[in-house]
């Protein structure tokens, strides 16, 4: 095993055991299919440590498979592959010692839809992760764990008397935060959000927004959103995928978001993040 080998095997041994903080995610020439089909074309992209990185484009670019790419979930998919690399922190998570438990505990996802526990409690939805990856905690240690992720996530104030009601018995704004809260749980270093405000009202979209700026300083945070000023609000860096008919999604334009919004180097860039298509 050559040197740069070892220090990655032993960078993966102390992976699953280092303690919560940003890490910034970097891709290299990544593509994808599902069966013969090609989805994604060499996507190179660095998503920085503590910061908001925003994937923009219409549907059917490749956005959401990225997302899945970045933690392992897409090859819960029979037909799916891909090509490339993904490393956290210098760490390849596709051909390292890593386990995919360490991977997804340390690159948590929020989905669209939110996807609370229904037979647990708010409480028991918070440390569900927890106890999945088998953590013991003791009563005041889950009580500690709950009050600290639903604080962290916004949503303490709103429920610290209903700890034992059922988690899907919350309003949807309310659910997709309790999702936050749990994610936070395990203690990751990078969450992933898929269009995490498409099924929320503006009330509960502007909370979730607070609680990516807030959770920022802590979790590097990578999110899908079709919602441009969302994008423009909550990110500092920004990729705009796009798909020819036919063709795979590619990457057009990375950069700074100000940058991508108001001074864009591709003029389809200009063109979709004007409303002109999309």
């Amino acid at each position: 095993m050559s040197s740069s080998n070892t220090m990655e095997a032993i960078d993966a041994q102390n992976f699953g055991d280092a303690p919560s903080r940003a890490a910034g995610l970097v891709t290299e020439n990544v593509s994808a299919w599902f069966g013969e089909h090609k989805v994604l074309h060499r996507v190179s992209l660095e998503m920085q440590a503590n910061q908001v990185t925003s994937l923009i484009g219409p549907s059917g670019c490749g956005k959401s498979t990225f997302l899945r790419i970045l933690n392992r979930m897409h090859e819960l998919v029979p037909s799916a592959s891909l090509s490339g690399t993904i490393r956290i922190d210098g760490i390849d998570i596709y051909r390292s010692d890593l386990l995919i438990t360490d991977i997804r505990r340390r690159i948590g996802m929020v989905f669209q839809k939110p996807n609370p526990f229904p037979a647990m409690s708010v409480a028991e939805n918070v440390v569900a992760g927890l106890k999945l990856a088998g953590h013991r905690l003791s009563r005041s240690d889950a009580q500690d764990t709950v009050k600290h992720c639903l604080e962290r996530a916004g949503l303490w104030n709103e429920v610290k008397n209903r700890l034992g009601d059922p988690g899907g018995g919350l309003s949807g704004g309310q659910q997709q935060r309790l999702c936050i809260a749990r994610a936070l749980a395990v203690k990751p270093d990078v969450l992933l959000m898929d269009e995490p405000c498409s099924a929320l009202d503006p009330t509960s979209t502007r909370r979730i927004e607070e609680t990516i700026d807030e959770l920022r300083e802590q979790v590097t945070i990578v999110i899908v959103t079709h919602n441009m000023q969302q994008a423009a609000r909550v990110s500092q860096y920004c990729a705009f995928f796009l798909a020819a008919e036919g063709e795979p999604g590619v990457v057009v334009e990375q950069g700074g978001t100000q940058q991508m919004f108001f001074h864009p180097e591709d003029q389809r860039t200009l063109d979709y993040v004007t409303g002109r298509f999309g």
